[in-house]
């Protein structure tokens, strides 16, 4: 049993801001899969075959409480993981795998390793950046994308779609020759 978790905050105002990104990825594989979500664990749930999909209702800077409850309840270990999220460090348009790290000054990252007591689980950061410099960073990631910027999320999304579909049968060496690059 493998889990994709996709990072981003519930509310309809979130709809195409940055930090959504992790929504927006998970969305097109449900849309793929015609996979039908339910609300369970604090999030958006749903099971398919051997894959769990979810979308912490939380909000950002506490999605580890509803990643601890699916982890608890499934009995899975951190590299059964992948979480779907927004990296300002890396220009729209990019991917990146990682098996594990830091948190990077993310706030969803971090809650989930204080959740899960590791840092041990797969990540796909979708780039988002560069960060305006005479933004305040929160103001930045709450900024919804421009419409030439959706159009290439739009694009990226439908690879990371398919990147996390391909990290359920392959290994992080693999992913990360294929994937880490920009696309758009």
């Amino acid at each position: 049993m493998k889990a994709i978790i996709g990072l981003g905050n519930p509310e309809t105002k979130y709809n195409s801001t940055r930090h959504n990104t992790g929504f927006m990825v998970v969305d097109k594989l449900l849309q793929f899969k015609d996979i039908r979500l339910s609300e369970k664990f604090k999030a958006f749930f749903a099971k398919s075959d051997d894959m769990l999909i979810l979308l912490p209702t939380t909000y950002m800077n506490l999605s580890g409480e509803s990643v601890i409850e699916l982890v608890n309840f499934y009995k899975l270990k951190p590299e059964d993981l992948l979480v779907i999220y927004d990296d300002i460090s890396l220009e729209l348009g990019t991917l990146r795998f990682r098996k594990d790290g830091s948190d990077g000054g993310h706030n969803g990252i971090k809650s989930i390793i204080k959740h899960l007591s590791s840092n041990a689980f797969n990540r796909l950061k979708v780039g988002i950046g560069p960060k305006n410099p005479n933004m305040d960073l929160a103001a930045f990631v709450l900024q919804k994308f421009s419409k030439e910027e959706l159009e290439k999320m739009d694009k990226i999304a439908d690879i990371a779609k398919d990147a996390a579909l391909d990290w359920l049968n392959s290994d992080m060496e693999k992913l990360q020759s294929k994937y880490n690059k920009k696309f758009v």
